[in-house]
């Protein structure tokens, strides 16, 4: 028979944003896969949940019409503390969900705790997998063994005053020093505005500009790694970066401590000619005072015409190693992540879909993707595939290197070679 979906409240906070739980002990697989019963599912709590649950709440249903005597409860956590929540969950087999939702940074973290199932074959098998854009698979993908199902993808792009830039007689910048000199013209004619909003803080708007230099975070594969911010490529495009901090366009006083929210507010509510924005900003700019006043074009490279990588963020549904449901949580899992799913989400949220197909007729139906459906195709970046690098994230380790550079403390060469230092350090903890 079918049963109800049982949305149960959140009673716990998660922890920070790009953190991953700590090795934890007691989640090993179960040796039960039971067909019926209830199948628990963490999912991640929105600003407006409404339309997401229901968007879940369609999925539920069909699954629990299709598998007879099984049952679904749906628990929304705040993605703000979540490792602690998870944490708890990997050490706790019994008190533990099926299946959750999860930060595609988290994936080498939550695999090295042993907390998320190899789901290798079931994922091969999956005939809609083949459509899945390449960066999003890597974002499940830990030593060669898929863990999960990716279920949204966001990037970043250049998002731009239009009356700014008529009224200055200005076209959008076709290439990283264009858009360097661009800001800093804005600045000087209209100096109540950052040319382009920045912060010190800002890791994820700052990483293409080192990638668009032909700069690496770190270098390795297979869990081992070593820090590549020192390179003289990745240099580069940290000069390039930082050059950004002044009172020619953005002052540190103000911008060094700035993050990505910070520095889309700031052009949200009319204080910059431009500012590097998600997908996901869309509707917070939209609500701003430059309504109507926008437009948004890919985060230009080195060459002319050429796009920045931009780092591919998003989330992933996962099944856990301790679940004693592993085929009803596998098959659920591939609902929640289906196409047909991802694009009702997208209409629902605005998250970008991770399948190719999915992502141009979304891209067709609503013409403000158009810019970061194009820089997806031209090329993303993730970061190193590494349990080390959540230790490296939640140590600011990146953001203090920005800072002591726009602040004065240290040249590009110290803070970049400290960085690197650091970095290492966590590599060679995390094995």
């Amino acid at each position: 028979m079918k049963l109800s979906v049982r949305l149960v409240a959140a009673a716990a906070v998660l922890a920070a944003a790009v953190a991953c739980a700590p090795q934890t002990s007691g989640n090993s697989a179960s040796d039960k896969d039971e067909r019926t019963g209830t199948l628990r599912v963490w999912l991640f709590q929105e600003v407006n949940n409404k339309p997401k649950q229901q968007v879940v709440d369609s999925v539920v249903a069909g699954f629990e019409k299709a598998h007879e005597g099984a049952e679904v409860t749906v628990e929304y956590i705040p993605v703000e503390t979540r490792a602690q929540r998870i944490k708890a969950a990997f050490n706790d087999p019994s008190s533990a969900p099926d299946l959750i939702e999860y930060g595609n940074t988290d994936t080498a973290g939550y695999v090295k705790d042993g907390g998320l199932a190899d789901v290798s074959k079931e994922f091969a098998a999956w005939d809609e997998a083949k459509d899945t854009d390449p960066t999003a698979r890597q974002s499940v993908t830990v030593d060669g063994k898929v863990y999960g199902a990716p279920y949204f993808v966001g990037v970043r792009a250049l998002y731009y005053r239009t009356d700014v830039f008529a009224d200055l007689g200005l076209e959008p910048p076709a290439d990283q020093a264009a858009l360097i000199s661009t800001a800093k013209r804005i600045r000087a004619e209209r100096p109540e505005l950052y040319g382009i909003a920045v912060g010190g803080a800002y890791t994820y708007g700052a990483m293409p500009f080192l990638w668009a230099h032909g700069g690496e975070l770190a270098t390795g594969k297979g869990g081992s790694y070593a820090a590549a911010v020192d390179s003289p490529e990745a240099r580069k495009g940290i000069e390039a970066y930082t050059s950004l901090f002044g009172d020619d366009n953005c002052p540190a006083a103000k911008c060094a401590g700035m993050g990505g929210n910070d520095t889309v507010t700031a052009f949200a509510s009319g204080k910059a000619a431009m500012a590097i924005g998600g997908d996901f900003s869309h509707a917070a700019v939209e609500a701003g005072k430059v309504k109507g006043k926008y437009s948004v074009v890919p985060l230009p490279g080195v060459e002319p015409g050429s796009v920045a990588p931009a780092f591919a963020g998003g989330n992933n549904i996962g099944v856990l190693k301790s679940t004693s449901h592993r085929t009803l949580a596998v098959g659920l899992m591939k609902r929640l992540a289906s196409k047909k799913a991802q694009g009702e989400m997208f209409e629902a949220m605005g998250f970008l879909p991770t399948f190719t197909d999915v992502r141009e007729q979304a891209a067709a139906d609503e013409p403000f993707l158009k810019p970061f459906v194009e820089t997806l195709a031209a090329g993303t970046e993730f970061v190193p595939a590494s349990p080390a690098w959540a230790q490296i994230d939640s140590s600011q380790v990146l953001p203090t290197m920005f800072q002591e550079i726009v602040s004065g403390k240290k040249d590009v060469d110290t803070a970049a070679g400290d960085a690197a230092k650091k970095m290492n350090e966590a590599f060679g903890s995390a094995g």
